[in-house]
């Protein structure tokens, strides 16, 4: 059953604070990733930002809803 949350009287799914919890922490991953010097080693940063990005909301939106 999809959970909602009522925001100021509109209900807004759960994904939705999933994805932008998501978003705050992949910022914090990705600035402790920089300071350790990680990004040196990938082949292409913008699009492994954006990998972890998705397997952090993913992994949030099945904690949710599994």
């Amino acid at each position: 059953m999809p959970r909602e949350i009522s925001f100021f009287d509109a209900y807004m799914p759960t994904l939705l604070l999933a994805v932008i919890v998501a978003g705050v922490i992949a910022l914090v991953a990705d600035r402790i990733l920089v300071r350790i010097g990680l990004y040196n080693l990938v082949w292409h940063p913008a699009l492994f930002r954006v990998s972890l990005f998705t397997c952090i909301a993913a992994l949030l939106g099945l904690a949710i809803y599994a």
